[in-house]
Parts: structure tokens; C-alpha cells; sequence
């Protein structure tokens, strides 16, 4: 397709993809249920932390998840301690590779984080570089000053590392439900210190297959110089808010099968 062909083509699927009827199968279904700020923040960071295989089986253990923390999330934080860690030991949380120990350590960090800030937010945007284009210094640094309270080595593999090349899927998809808001309302649009124009695709096995059979994406591998790259080829079709196609290009590699057979 010609850039303008493409350009409307994605606007297209971005206007399919981006409604409320999709909700209720995607792990955002979870951080929905709540109001409070505070409630959002450490929901959807779990929720998108979990966020890799079946996605049936995320939202199942997300909502378990939601449910050891009595539909309080910000709350349960706040109250940690041996009380509640007996309880999840007990439980024995776990979602593939994240269980009960990683659980203790991001419950307990947490607590520390909102204890010396008023959101979690507040808490990223201290390793912000205005003059960046992307968050990728900030998502890394981010990564390190969480995992710096004596993360055990398993726990800190959850946190994406973008310095290392790690594509940073799953928090890339966070940043987008903070940050982005539009008439949809699908994402929250709750942080206001960082710019849609900044945020980056969460690329995925989904997103990475169509960009290439679209021409947006030449890299095989789904890294973070494949984020870079297309990224800036999506910043060409709207450069306010590029990550707004994720939409698009995770719509058709989920639910179009005939797409990618053709």
C-alpha cells in the first residue's frame, strides 16, 4: 500500500479496535472496575504485568488476584504485611512464570513507592527526560529504581529493561492505558505529565506480524530497535499519538484470521 492507502487503513482499524465492545476480553477489563486513581495504578500495573500467554486465563487470574485483595487494591498496599503475605503464601498466587514470591515483592515495593508518593505517576515521571523521544531511559530507569529494595533475581525479570533491548511490552501497554485518552475512553488517560506523543507500541507476536506484512516493520526480531523503528513510521500518520494504531494492528492479528491467511 501507498503511505496514504495505509494511512487510511489504519485509521479504519483503529476506529473498529477502539470501543468498549472489546473490553471484555482484554486484561484492561480489570483495572476498569475502579475509580480511584490509586485503585487503577497498582491494578493495571499487575494486570499488565501478568499480561503474556492466554488472555482468558490472565483476566482469570487477574480477577483472583483482585479478589485476595478484597476489590481494594490501593488499600490491601497500604495494610501490607505479615498478616496479608501469610494469606497470599497460603494462596499461593501464579500466573505462568510470576507467582507468590514476585507477588510479595512488587506488593511490598509498592507500599514503599506510595508511602513517599502521592501516585505512582509521581513516582515515574521522576525519571523523565522532557527533551527524550521516547520513554525508553525513563521506562529502564524506572525498571532499575523499582527492583533496587533487594528484588530477588526472578522478580526483577518482570520489569523491562529497554537499555537491555527488551522490547517492554507489557509496560508499554500500562503507559498506554494512563496516558492515552480520547472519545473511546478505552484507556484511562489518568496521567497527565507525560505526552501520547511519546508513548510506544506494545509489541507483540500479534502487532509485530501485521506491521510487517503491512510494510510498517522490516526488523524480525520483536526488540526494542523494532519498537523504534516502528514507531517512527507510525508517528508519520499521527505524530501526537502514534500508539493509538496498536489498536489496529493487535485488532487485526487477533480477530481477523482471514487477514493473515491472505
Amino acid at each position: 500500500m501507498k503511505d496514504e492507502e495505509l494511512y487510511d487503513f489504519l485509521e479504519a482499524k483503529y476506529r473498529q479496535y477502539n470501543n468498549e465492545n472489546f473490553i471484555e476480553h482484554d486484561p484492561i477489563s480489570i483495572p476498569k472496575n475502579f475509580r480511584l486513581k490509586q485503585d487503577i495504578e497498582i491494578s493495571a500495573f499487575i494486570i499488565a504485568t501478568i499480561s503474556w500467554g492466554n488472555r482468558k486465563s490472565i483476566i482469570k487470574n487477574g480477577l483472583k488476584l483482585m479478589q485476595l485483595m478484597g476489590y481494594n487494591p490501593y488499600d490491601f498496599v497500604m495494610d501490607y504485611g505479615p498478616k496479608q503475605a501469610r494469606l497470599l503464601k497460603q494462596k499461593a498466587f501464579v500466573h505462568r512464570t510470576f507467582n507468590s514470591s514476585d507477588l510479595h515483592y512488587f506488593l511490598t515495593t509498592l507500599k514503599h513507592i506510595y508511602s513517599k508518593h502521592h501516585s505512582l505517576e509521581e513516582f515515574f515521571v521522576q525519571h523523565l527526560n522532557q527533551n527524550d523521544k521516547n520513554l525508553k531511559v525513563a521506562i529502564n530507569q524506572f525498571s532499575d529504581t523499582f527492583c533496587s529494595y533487594n528484588c530477588p533475581a526472578r522478580t526483577s525479570k518482570h520489569l523491562a529493561r529497554p537499555l537491555k533491548n527488551s522490547a517492554a511490552k507489557r509496560i508499554n501497554m500500562f503507559l498506554r492505558w494512563m496516558v492515552r485518552k480520547d472519545k473511546a475512553k478505552i484507556d484511562f488517560g489518568i496521567w497527565k505529565q507525560i505526552s501520547p506523543a511519546v508513548l510506544s507500541i506494545p509489541l507483540d507476536v500479534h502487532s509485530g506480524r501485521i506491521a510487517r506484512m503491512l510494510g510498517l516493520l522490516q526488523r524480525k526480531q520483536n526488540d526494542w530497535t523494532a519498537v523504534e523503528e516502528l514507531d517512527d513510521k507510525l508517528r508519520i500518520f499521527d505524530s501526537l499519538d502514534p500508539v493509538k494504531y496498536d489498536y489496529a494492528l493487535f485488532g487485526i492479528g487477533a480477530f481477523e484470521p482471514d487477514f493473515i491467511k491472505n
